[in-house]
């Protein structure tokens, strides 16, 4: 399912955020432990970033057929010098969103098969945002996104959730479904969700219904929380109905 949003609202998500990365790079020690990603330094969430931008550019301007391999990123590395690591950081957003807007409909490869340029905008902004988030929360600033885009990633993620989750058992039992609801009035209540398991996997549908279990909040909230930047108890979620079934979604599910 393609995203809803135009690429020029991707693109500006995805360099706003590249920005504000850049802005946490500019400022803090590159040492600084990412407890939301605990393997990971600042320098390595930010080498992550920068490169995955150039990667995925990469392959839109090859017009890729097949995976190229992430070490053939054009530029990959993160700069010596400590003063040029925001503006590369930025300048691999830039980079992709330029690749994508002169693919047009050209279709390359991605993990899900061969889909347009676009696709890879849409994956590396929600990517970059989540990571920005990462960043942002290691260095005690407050991860906040505009609705629409907080929207659009929660519904990307669930496009990609695997009906198996990552190996701790399916995330939901079958027979019970999960609402999601992001509340934000701009929204205009397309931000609602019914997650369902059926014998081939989770089946997603969008729109207001009943279920065993609802979650409710802001967008942006609500993103962070499944994606486990916030914890489950964040002020703003509100969880309706039988609690254990959200938390054993959050422990069996990628993010």
């Amino acid at each position: 399912m393609s995203s809803v949003l135009t690429g020029d609202r991707l693109a500006a998500g995805l360099c706003d955020a590249s920005a504000r990365l850049a802005g946490v790079v500019a400022s803090a020690d590159e040492g600084t432990r990412i407890p939301t990603c605990p393997d990971w330094s600042l320098r390595q969430l930010t080498t992550h970033v920068g490169r995955a931008h150039r990667w995925a550019g990469e392959m839109v301007r090859r017009r890729v057929t097949e995976m190229m391999p992430f070490r053939e990123a054009p530029d990959g590395r993160l700069p010596d010098d400590p003063a040029a690591r925001p503006g590369w950081v930025i300048a691999g957003a830039d980079q992709l969103a330029e690749a994508v807007r002169q693919a047009g409909d050209a279709k390359v490869w991605s993990f899900l098969g061969m889909r347009p340029a676009g696709f890879w905008l849409r994956r590396m902004t929600h990517e970059t945002t989540v990571h920005t988030a990462d960043a942002e929360l290691a260095v005690g600033r407050r991860p906040a996104l505009p609705a629409d885009l907080a929207a659009d990633g929660i519904a990307e993620w669930l496009e990609m959730v695997s009906g198996e989750g990552d190996g701790q058992g399916p995330p939901l039992a079958e027979g019970v479904t999960m609402h999601l609801h992001a509340t934000d009035a701009e929204l205009n209540g397309a931000g609602e969700w019914l997650i369902s398991r059926t014998p081939a996997g989770l089946a997603v549908s969008t729109g207001h219904a009943r279920a065993d279990v609802a979650v409710r909040g802001p967008a942006d909230v609500l993103l962070f929380v499944l994606m486990r930047r916030l914890p489950e108890d964040e002020p703003g979620i509100e969880v309706l109905g039988d609690g254990d079934v959200f938390t054993r979604w959050l422990g069996s599910t990628p993010f």
